[in-house]
């Protein structure tokens, strides 16, 4: 008999859908969405992407990790055997206390990022534990590190616009993202919109949406969104629409923002971003003139060295005109700020993370961590939540310390990656259909329960447990290593608000939706909802844009003239799905382009650059602008026909902002691959 099951999506996406999971006879045979009548969620819809629809798929993959295994053979041929769950956390603990009496705790490092956004699964117990091992501390920065600082620093993290507003306003701008692959419950409101006579323009290297369902499309070339927002800012300036009021009460830092924009010419920003002047001319009007307006910020805006810089730039514009205080004005970057853990009553004021004060080591930079010799070297990894030979640039990089054999390295992970490859030992994890989780979204107004629809295939474990059993092994008598997970949900609800609101344990145990306590719809900024900054105010020149805020650096295109994009698509979250959802890789080309380089529709091509080459075909589209190519984010090693795939071509340079990874500062060079 079949039975169905509520429960939240947990993967990297702010729409944090409501599902229910049809099982028979202990295996899941579908996944959907939940209805907006039984589930309470604001944005579901009825709808889910086709990437969770198939999560089944990788639950039930050939590829799964069952058991842990330690490794065999050489790094890199995925040779393990078996073991229990004993030996593998007695030789974790064995070798940390080895390194430890070595090269001091800074020689581990926990390497995570986003495969699951629950609060159990990454910087709760994991946290406690490398802060209480005295481990090298992690700077998350793979995405959203520049543009949570500057958010943080301009506007406190203020809660934005819900998308259920967007369809009050009357003009919107769609900045570095794409909804219809990474948010796709906004798409049904910006129709609406357009429905109620609404301008849409949308901004992007790549055309994402037709002619009908938009009014201007900007395809600025890679890195270039601050001279835009910048020449933007000048017209308004020179055409008398700034809002001195609002600013005058509401605002500091107007003076740099306004020196660095008054450089920035119409022309002159329409070179550097290789766009028509005429069409940032519309833009410029068609915001200013309209009222509600608003502006979803994506982050595809910070993956450059510019983009920090960029990012204050475009969320200074509403705080400019004056577009706040009216239903669906203002803007939409993370919303997860309306929810606060507070973790000092998870583990008290004096726990080891309130005191975790080792060095800093940027994730975006881990090939050079693993082979520059810094001091102490990095002797242990531990890899949960994240796939880096597929995420993080410079993979050959990466692959050549991971062949270190004097590196310890752990992967605890649902199925065989890339990285997996590498591992000394590998432990299994539980999917989000195996787990209890809480889901605190950063784009829909919600905070999700998680229960697991079936048994834990095989041995697979969650994290909570995992660092738990890891803590007490050590000889740590904290208390929190001796939470179960039913605790530590607990714990968490406890510790966790909602816009002031206190959470429902129950309903999150249930796999149920809890919504915030905003009236007539989502918030209003600067009605319902303030800055966060310690002064209230918006800082319009915020400090973590350093001692040179608003400055353009344009990168070389000298010998490799192409800008290589790796946006996300509609087959893999991050990398998650790659193992069946994107078998082959192909590279996405300028029709100009490719008839300059004898390039036809479905040639194999070398993309290629210093740091690598990636040999797969090409398909042509007039989609992507001219002096643009694209590899998806995310693809897997075996996608491509040379072992080489995106990140292969990604410097490991980050942004003076937060030290963000700048992916899409890519330069290469394609041309048609000889035959081998």
């Amino acid at each position: 008999m079949a039975t169905s099951i509520r429960t939240t999506c947990t993967m990297d996406c702010p729409d944090s859908c409501a599902l229910e999971v049809t099982v028979a006879e202990g295996k899941i045979t579908r996944i959907q969405a939940a209805s907006a009548e039984t589930s309470g969620h604001p944005n579901t819809q009825g709808f889910i992407c086709d990437k969770v629809g198939k999560f089944d798929r990788r639950v039930y993959h050939d590829s799964r990790l069952l058991y842990p295994q330690r490794r065999v053979g050489p790094k890199g041929e995925a040779r393990f055997e078996r073991i229990c769950w004993d030996e593998a956390i007695a030789e974790i603990v064995a070798k940390f206390r080895e390194i430890i009496a070595h090269w001091g705790a800074e020689a581990i490092l926990p390497y995570h990022y986003d495969g699951s956004n629950g609060l159990l699964s990454h910087e709760f117990l994991d946290a406690y534990f490398f802060a209480k091992l005295g481990a090298s501390r992690l700077a998350r920065t793979l995405c959203a590190a520049p543009a949570t600082a500057v958010a943080m620093g301009m506007y406190g993290k203020m809660p934005g616009v819900a998308f259920e507003d967007y369809p009050n306003a009357r003009a919107i701008i769609v900045w570095g993202a794409n909804p219809k692959v990474s948010n796709i419950h906004l798409v049904p409101y910006l129709r609406q919109a357009k429905k109620n006579g609404a301008f849409i323009a949308v901004v992007d290297p790549i055309r994402n949406f037709n002619p009908g369902e938009i009014d201007l499309h900007l395809p600025i070339y890679p890195g270039a969104d601050l001279p835009v927002a910048l020449a933007l800012i000048r017209i308004w300036r020179e055409g008398g629409r700034l809002d001195h009021a609002f600013l005058a009460q509401h605002a500091d830092g107007l003076e740099p923002l306004l020196a660095a924009a008054s450089a920035w010419s119409v022309e002159r920003a329409a070179a550097a971003a290789r766009v028509p002047a005429s069409a940032i001319e519309e833009l410029a009007l068609a915001y200013a003139e309209s009222s509600p307006a608003v502006i979803r910020v994506g982050w595809g805006i910070e993956r450059n060295q510019n983009g920090g810089q960029a990012l204050a730039a475009v969320l200074a514009m509403p705080a400019l005109l004056g577009k706040f205080g009216v239903r669906g004005g203002g803007y939409t970057l993370s919303n997860s700020g309306a929810a606060k853990l507070d973790t000092a009553k998870l583990f008290g004021a004096d726990s080891p993370q309130a005191k975790w004060a080792t060095r800093e080591l940027n994730m975006s930079q881990l090939g050079s961590l693993l082979m520059d010799g810094i001091a102490p070297p990095v002797k242990a990894l531990f890899v949960y939540d994240c796939n880096p030979v597929a995420t993080a640039p410079d993979q050959n990089a990466i692959l050549r310390g991971l062949a270190r054999e004097d590196l310890f390295t752990v992967v605890h992970e649902q199925v065989m990656t890339d990285t997996a490859h590498y591992a000394d030992i590998l432990l299994p994890a539980v999917t989000f259909l195996e787990q209890h989780e809480i889901k605190r979204s950063y784009g829909s107004y919600i905070v999700g329960g998680v229960q697991p629809v079936i048994e834990p295939c095989g041995e697979t474990k969650p994290n909570e447990w995992v660092f738990a059993q890891l803590g007490r092994a050590m000889g740590f008598s904290d208390e929190p290593f001796g939470w179960d997970t039913a605790a530590c949900m607990h714990k968490v609800v406890e510790a966790l608000s909602l816009h002031g609101q206190p959470c429902d344990v129950t309903t999150l145990a249930a796999g149920g939706i809890q919504g915030y306590a905003f009236s007539g719809g989502g918030p209003v900024q600067f009605e319902s909802v303030h800055p966060l900054t310690p002064d209230g105010k918006v800082h319009l020149t915020p400090t973590a844009l350093g001692p040179t805020p608003f400055q353009y650096v344009p990168v070389s295109a000298d010998r490799f003239p192409l800008a290589l994009v790796s946006a996300s698509n509609n087959k893999m979250i991050s990398s998650t799905l790659g193992e069946f959802n994107y078998p082959e890789l192909w590279l996405t080309l300028h029709p100009t382009d490719a008839t300059a380089r004898g390039i036809a529709e479905g040639d194999e091509v070398r993309v290629f650059n210093d740091l690598g080459e990636v040999r797969c075909r090409a398909r042509l589209s007039d989609r992507m602008r001219e002096g643009v190519c694209g590899l998806p984010k995310g693809a897997w090693r075996k996608s491509s026909r040379n072992g080489q795939s995106t990140t292969a071509l990604c410097p490991q340079h980050v942004n003076a902002v937060a030290g963000g990874a700048c992916f899409n500062d890519a330069r290469v060079q394609v041309e048609k691959a000889s035959p081998r």
